[in-house]
């Protein structure tokens, strides 16, 4: 079956020209000029991924992520105008997978979108991956993607999910922001320092939560760590 992608935005032009985008690219789009028209799409659709501008009126793009959010894991690629980083992590905050700025380049959008669907399909390159990862009580089913912390079950996005199988796979190895982000974007998109900060944050919360208090260990000046909540 095609890859069905829910393009929302409330600039008809901009719905076009990522329509056109990614149908070239040989991706199924389907279309929402509002916040709400989008969330009843998403339920009766079921789409791989949503593209979803942030700046629209009535229900904005962070409100519709954040309702997505309560009963889905689906990637969501966050569409900003505004330059400001701040509030381009404040997206990744609520549950966004990755972000692009307007005015964007059809390339970079396909190759992010690209990106996303991979992480989120657990596609491996090279060798056959382990189907199961585990340290201590923290455990990936890689081929189910889900993510567990003792008997509970933490739902992560796309992009915490292959940033925590990075830890996972190996231990006790430290990384730095630049090998994150070449294991979570596989080199082929730039993403900011903030970006990769924005997801161990909310990785180490969504574990807290779930009563892992040190899931990821911070290195000052070298790097993340698996931490020795396990």
């Amino acid at each position: 079956m095609p890859i069905k992608i829910l393009v929302v935005d409330d600039d008809a032009h901009i719905r076009e020209v990522v329509r056109f985008t990614l149908a070239k690219a040989g991706l199924e789009v389907i279309e929402a000029g509002d916040g709400q028209k989008a969330l009843d799409l998403f339920r009766r659709t079921n789409p791989d991924l949503i593209v979803l501008d942030i700046t629209m009126p009535e229900l904005d793009g962070l409100a519709v992520c954040r309702e997505v959010r309560k009963t889905s894991d689906v990637p969501i690629l966050f569409l900003s105008s505004r330059t400001d980083e701040v509030d381009r992590v404040v997206g990744l905050e609520v549950g966004g997978d990755d972000y692009v700025i307007k005015p964007f380049s059809p390339r970079e959008l396909v190759a992010r979108v690209q990106a996303i669907l991979k992480r989120s399909r657990g596609k491996a390159s090279g060798a056959a991956e382990a189907k199961e990862l585990t340290s201590g009580a923290v455990r990936l089913d890689v081929l189910g993607h889900g993510s567990y912390w003792k008997d509970k079950k933490v739902v992560l996005t796309a992009t915490e999910f292959s940033l925590l199988k990075t830890f996972l796979t190996a231990p006790e190895r430290v990384y730095s922001r630049d090998q994150l982000m070449d294991q979570a974007y596989d080199g082929g998109v730039n993403v900011s320092d903030r970006t990769i900060d924005s997801h161990i944050r909310n990785l180490r919360a969504k574990y807290a939560k779930a009563g892992c208090k040190d899931l990821i260990e911070t290195l000052h000046g070298v790097g993340y760590k698996l931490g020795s909540c396990r």
